[in-house]
């Protein structure tokens, strides 16, 4: 049986290029994206250069809880497995902004999408069983902290700040995911990709970071190189039963050491399951 994967974030940098890499090894692909018009283009792409139309678009805004409960309940009526979910989608972008639900960007989109995203679908990946759900982070958590006492940052907003935080969530997230998955035959593992040149940093709505990430490009991975890992946790038999890793370049390597916090874990999954209502694993 084929397997199937979700990829989110999946029309453009590392997604694109871990849709492409695991088309061709003939896995049936659902690119999860925002943009309609973005997306079509993307998937048109993928299927010309994989040579496998078992691709398809699905679309999603994980800055909306509405959105992303919706693209569950169809992808539910679509499909009867997932065999990989790979959290690939990230924003960072300077200026303050809020999620269609109020929440600030990085940590709404970066973590809480992806947070319930992953909840809810995880009685269709423990049906699946063994399955696989990676993370992308990023060596940003080095320098975050989970500010509960402002967890939007309305009072001290820096972007980077706002970006280290979700980073960090990102991971927590990963660890505790996968203590509470233990004996289902479902891993979670969360991956570094590096210094990627991607459009992540560009305001689509202003333009706002074209130039910078023009000049910077020269200097970092391709999305190609940064999705790297990201196929090997999704295809490799080497990782197989692994999971509560963080990696880098193939390789499981120590996160910083407030990542390992389980306190801290279990009270942002607490808070998380409160601001996004979802009242399933406990």
């Amino acid at each position: 049986m084929r397997s199937i994967v979700v990829i989110t974030g999946a029309n453009s940098g590392m997604g694109k290029a871990t849709s492409i890499e695991l088309a061709k090894i003939g896995a049936v692909i659902v690119m999860l994206c925002r943009s309609k018009e973005r997306g079509e283009e993307a998937l048109q792409n993928v299927r010309a250069i994989s040579g496998n139309n078992s691709v398809e678009l699905m679309l999603c805004d994980l800055g909306s809880i509405k959105s992303i409960r919706n693209f569950c309940v169809e992808f539910k009526k679509k499909y009867q497995q997932l065999n990989v979910l790979i959290n690939n989608a990230g924003v960072i972008l300077p200026g303050y902004h809020q999620t269609a639900d109020g929440f600030e960007l990085h940590f709404g989109v970066n973590h809480l999408g992806h947070f319930l995203l992953t909840n809810v679908l995880l009685n269709i990946l423990i049906a699946s069983a063994p399955a696989r759900i990676i993370n992308v982070t990023s060596g940003a958590h080095k320098t975050g902290k989970i500010y509960f006492e402002d967890v939007n940052l309305k009072k001290n907003y820096t972007f980077w700040r706002a970006y280290a935080q979700s980073k960090l969530a990102n991971i927590m997230f990963t660890y505790e995911l996968s203590e509470r998955l233990k004996g289902t035959g479902v891993t979670a593992n969360c991956l570094h990709p590096g210094a990627v040149a991607t459009s992540m940093g560009i305001n689509r709505d202003t333009g706002f970071g074209t130039l910078i990430t023009r000049l910077l490009r020269p200097f970092f991975q391709t999305p190609e190189q940064g999705a790297e890992t990201a196929i090997y946790l999704a295809t490799s038999s080497d990782i197989e039963g692994v999971t509560g890793r963080y990696f880098y370049r193939k390789r499981s390597v120590p996160s910083s050491k407030s990542s390992y916090d389980k306190a801290i874990a279990k009270k942002l999954w607490d808070l998380s399951k409160k601001l996004v209502e979802f009242k399933g694993l406990s």
